[in-house]
């Protein structure tokens, strides 16, 4: 049974063509220089439109503490 009212491929495609995906905008940061995504936190430095929002040093410190803790457990 052959549906009446079928999508060609050429329709189908056109419908689609808004479907793909655009690449990652990179900003450079204002106080390192580092590319970060746009409207986001600076993962370098931890700063977001030039001024100190987090402090990376002790984020990392912690990440590692955590880390430790997990493989004396295991």
């Amino acid at each position: 049974m052959v549906v009446r009212m079928r999508a060609t491929r050429s329709h189908r495609n056109n419908r689609r063509s808004h479907h793909a995906l655009d690449a990652v905008r990179a900003s450079k940061c204002q106080s390192c220089g580092a590319l970060h995504k746009s409207h986001a936190l600076c993962l370098q430095c931890g700063s977001y439109n030039g001024r100190k929002v987090i402090d990376v040093a002790v984020v990392a410190a912690a990440k590692a503490k955590k880390k430790a803790a997990a493989a004396k457990t295991a």
